[in-house]
């Protein structure tokens, strides 16, 4: 096995040729002189052709005739290498497929649970480290990719540093009924919510700092939106404006979509995404509204056909179907700014001369995604803060550290955090955010 393998989404360049590509047999058909292998090996699918008169030719009727039993008798999910001639289909949406002349088995596969017919999600969560090989959830972990590779292009673009945020935290950052608690030697624990905390220590290092890791949420939830651990990417950024970090974090996600449409074109066409919509999220300005201004529309609308949500006053926080109603109302990403303090995090900035809104925004999706980032301009005033925590009944002892940050040279700073599972679930149009990760941990879920 030390030859070289051409992967599928590769064989455009070699058309004509005979290569040979290691792959697993996803589905097989055929009948009488003619087997038809629908190939995966990670990259894509297609189908590899077998014709039983072609090996008869090539190796004699006994050795060719033997070879054809063995590709008639395949079973799924069985791993080859497969030889053959790679030629051009137009039949075929991948647009080629390969004329089978050789195929060696590696690995057998005897009785594959996951057949194509149609399985329950439970049974089919059960079999989460198989259900990973279909071409659905392959499409969904290529766009996931694709994401991250734009995340660590987008910020080095940007003049930002990679900064590691700790998992483990000897307090919470902002609410201890939303976090795991561990034991660590003795003493209290917690595993991270977010690393935004850690990430301002970075800033004042360095200026404009990213991280990209797990967290974790205890909150009960079981909504199609939550899961218990997610990856987060956390941004921070120094001297820049309330203005300037929307100008950014639109910047931001409009070159996440770009990079899936660059990098994994396949993807969305295996998944039926509508390419157009996110090519127009990309070319029009994201859309930035008051939260204010957000829940007098709402009460405008209620009375309205689609307005299928309850009622809110000005104070009260959105559920997500005044989220879906304001994006879809728009049309694209909803930037909705300067929400009521009483039910935001106490690290949040003021509106100048309005202490009752803060400098945050949460970006809505459109499409019933709902908020795929958060964030705001960070309190830099040492005094100011300090009396925030107390306000909230922390104990400023457990905040020590990012007190310090205001002592040593404060300066205006901003962050934001966007949720790369809902990101995922957001440019792929799936309808579960489980389907976003390779390995969903869910309020009754720890396995596989």
């Amino acid at each position: 096995m030390s030859k070289d393998y051409v992967a599928i989404i590769d064989v455009k360049d070699h058309v004509g040729q005979e290569v040979t590509i290691g792959a697993w047999v996803a589905n097989k058909s055929g009948k009488g002189k003619l087997a038809f292998l629908q190939l995966r090996d990670g990259t894509a699918f297609f189908q590899a052709v077998a014709f039983k008169p072609n090996f008869i030719e090539k190796y004699g009727e006994e050795d060719g005739t033997a070879k054809f039993d063995v590709i008639k008798r395949l079973s799924q999910e069985t791993s080859v290498l497969v030889t053959g001639i790679v030629k051009e289909d137009e039949r075929s949406k991948f647009g080629y497929e390969l004329d089978v002349t050789d195929l060696e088995v590696v690995g057998e596969s005897v009785d594959y649970p996951i057949t194509p017919k149609e399985h329950g999600t439970d049974f089919l969560m059960d079999h989460r480290h198989l259900w990973l090989r279909s071409r659905r959830q392959m499409a969904i972990m290529q766009i996931r990719n694709a994401i991250i590779y734009a995340t660590y292009e987008f910020f080095d673009q940007n003049g930002f540093v990679k900064f590691d945020s700790p998992i483990l935290s000897g307090n919470a950052a902002e609410n201890t009924t939303e976090l795991f608690e561990t034991d660590y030697f003795g003493n209290p624990a917690f595993l991270s919510q977010s690393g935004q905390l850690y990430l301002e220590a970075g800033v004042m290092a360095l200026g404009r700092v990213f991280d990209f890791g797990p967290v974790f949420r205890a909150e009960k939830s079981k909504t199609r939106r939550h899961l218990t651990e997610f990856w987060m990417m956390d941004a921070e950024y120094a001297f820049m404006s309330h203005e300037q970090s929307l100008d950014l974090q639109e910047a931001y996600v409009k070159a996440l979509i770009q990079g899936v449409l660059d990098r994994a074109p396949q993807a969305l066409e295996i998944l039926e995404r509508d390419v157009e919509a996110l090519k127009r999220y990309i070319a029009e300005p994201f859309k930035r509204v008051s939260y204010d201004d957000a829940i007098s529309l709402l009460q405008e609308h209620e009375a309205d056909e689609d307005a299928d949500y309850e009622h809110l006053e000005h104070g009260d926080d959105f559920g997500s179907p005044h989220e879906t109603w304001i994006s879809n109302y728009f049309g694209v990403p909803t930037f909705v700014v300067n929400y009521p303090a009483s039910f935001k995090a106490f690290y949040m900035k003021p509106v100048p001369g309005n202490p009752e809104r803060v400098l945050c925004a949460d970006l809505l999706a459109p499409e019933g995604y709902g908020e795929i980032i958060g964030g705001s301009v960070r309190e830099d005033d040492y005094q100011k803060l300090y009396d925030k925590i107390v306000a909230e009944g922390l104990d400023p002892k457990d905040y020590a550290f990012y007190l310090d940050l205001r002592k040593y040279g404060s300066v205006p700073h901003a962050g934001f955090g966007l949720g790369l599972e809902r990101m995922v679930t957001f440019v792929a149009g799936t309808k579960h955010i489980r389907e976003a990760i390779p390995f969903p941990r869910m309020l009754h879920r720890l396995k596989p």
